[in-house]
């Protein structure tokens, strides 16, 4: 390979050099590769449902926070105001 650089160096200008033919379809095939991943994301993404659905396993209390967060029941003891009180 290195015997071809000095025959290669008085073939061409310097102030001329150009991809050529094999750099525009290297260029085309990459631009037609991008184009059609593209193409299939779109259609892969149109295909998903972004709204999230409740999971069936999880009973979530009727009293819920406006921000998601369940509230969790009391498990403190007693405060007297109940029916009956522990001695």
């Amino acid at each position: 390979m290195t015997q071809l650089v000095p025959l290669a160096a008085d073939s061409f200008d310097k102030n001329k050099v150009t991809p050529g033919i094999l750099g525009f379809i290297v260029f085309a095939a990459l631009a037609i590769g991008v184009w059609a991943l593209m193409k299939s994301m779109n259609r892969h993404m149109g295909k998903v449902s972004f709204e999230e659905e409740p999971d069936p396993d999880v009973e979530v209390p009727a009293q819920a926070s406006a921000v998601g967060r369940p509230k969790t029941p009391a498990t403190t003891e007693p405060t007297g105001e109940g029916p009956a009180k522990k001695a």
